[in-house]
């Protein structure tokens, strides 16, 4: 086994080996989800409208109100879920604020503890925390990590998340209609095409797992099928129960 004998040598391997992935998922998670919720949902309502034994004509509606529905839906679900967060959060930033107004020198000393908590000396703690308060901006930044932990510098954007959403799910809910507007007429080729999105949907997400890229795309395949089928199988029985 090769054994590193320099600094610069052990800088070099730390560098180019000491890569992680997003584990966050970042903008990766949310718009390939999104996709992969508006390709799911999609697809199974079109099949199961299909399985009623309706005119393609019916089909390709049923597809189109689902992905206006979806996608509008998500928005603003999306929407009000970030925007209620925020609201939280700066709620709780006011409040930390205040705090560090009034009683500045008990936030030094907590912010202190909780540096000596976590193995630093006592008197190092103390002057760091007496340092980093000096500016208050910085004091909140800091107790905002510790305590709450949040970043106040990169809180989400309601409008990203709901323009996101609404553009992922919208765009995964057009690929089972796509091949109608191109002017199929038979369901085959919109499932076929829609289980090619789930595949590269999942094999996508594996940069955000540990799997591989055939398993986590041959999992998503395998469930997006699955609920196809299954809401196939209930709009036959549904039709045939309707139609007698």
């Amino acid at each position: 086994m090769a054994i590193i004998e320099t600094d610069a040598v052990l800088h070099e391997a730390h560098r180019d080996n000491h890569t992680h992935r997003d584990v966050n998922g970042g903008w990766l998670r949310p718009a390939v989800f999104g996709a992969m919720d508006g390709l799911v949902s999609n697809l199974a309502l079109m099949t199961g409208v299909a399985g009623g034994a309706v005119s393609h004509q019916t089909v390709v509606i049923t597809g189109l109100a689902g992905l206006a529905a979806g996608a509008f839906s998500m928005a603003a679900g999306e929407y009000t879920s970030v925007a209620s967060q925020r609201e939280l959060v700066e709620a709780e930033l006011d409040v930390e604020r205040r705090e560090l107004r009034r009683h500045p020198k008990d936030e030094m000393r907590e912010l202190a503890a909780l540096y000596e908590s976590r193995g630093v000396e006592r008197a190092l703690a103390q002057e760091v925390a007496r340092q980093l308060s000096k500016d208050p901006e910085q004091a909140l930044e800091i107790h905002a990590r510790e305590e709450l932990g949040i970043d106040p510098g990169d809180l989400p954007s309601p409008l990203v998340a709901a323009v996101s959403s609404f553009g992922a799910f919208a765009l995964g809910a057009l690929l089972p209609v796509l091949p109608y507007l191109l002017g199929a007429t038979a369901l085959w080729p919109a499932v076929l095409l829609a289980l090619t999105g789930l595949f590269a949907c999942g094999a996508v997400v594996a940069r955000v797992t540990a799997r591989g890229w055939w398993f986590s795309g041959l999992r998503q395949l395998v469930l997006g099928g699955a609920a196809a089928a299954l809401t196939y199988g209930l709009g036959s029985l549904f039709g045939v129960a309707v139609g007698s």
